[in-house]
């Protein structure tokens, strides 16, 4: 076999041992129903009933209410990345970009909120502008000052 690069082709050799299929002999099956205690089904089942419970709930939502949720999510997200000690652009430019996609696409169809959604994208645009040239200043002061020598 062999595998190209930019470099130009190389030639990989073949693995003699096979490779193991499945879980090592002496790994131990994941437990059952049958296998919890009492407590343990318990546990369970109230689990099962209350993620029932987020569900209906979930469900009677409209989706435009829960898609400007997590909008507004990647929003705090962007926000965070962006006022953090040092401001992290290429995170904060993916959430901003995951939510200008959202909202850029779906656009009135978000409902009432779309409007609030639009102002919010356009100001965290504004912010990632201003820290992106106020770190480029610094960065541009910073070595302004190294090329400066004394007399």
């Amino acid at each position: 076999m062999s595998l190209w690069t930019p470099s130009g082709e190389h030639q990989v050799p073949r693995s003699t041992t096979p490779e193991p299929s499945g879980p090592p002999p002496s790994a131990t099956p994941d437990p059952t129903y049958d296998d919890l205690t009492p407590e343990q089904r318990a546990q369970a089942e109230a689990l099962a009933a209350e993620m029932a419970e987020v569900r209906k709930q979930l469900l009677s939502a409209p989706a435009a209410v829960v898609v400007a949720n997590h909008a507004m999510g990647l929003y705090e997200l962007a926000a965070i990345h962006l006022s953090a000690d040092r401001p992290d652009l290429e995170e904060a430019r993916v959430a901003i970009d995951a939510f200008g996609a959202l909202v850029d696409t779906l656009g009135d169809r978000l409902g009432e909120d779309s409007a609030t959604l639009r102002d919010a994208l356009g100001q965290i645009r504004l912010a990632f502008v201003q820290v992106k040239g106020a770190l480029e200043g610094a960065e541009t002061a910073g070595s302004d000052a190294a090329d400066v020598t004394p007399d």
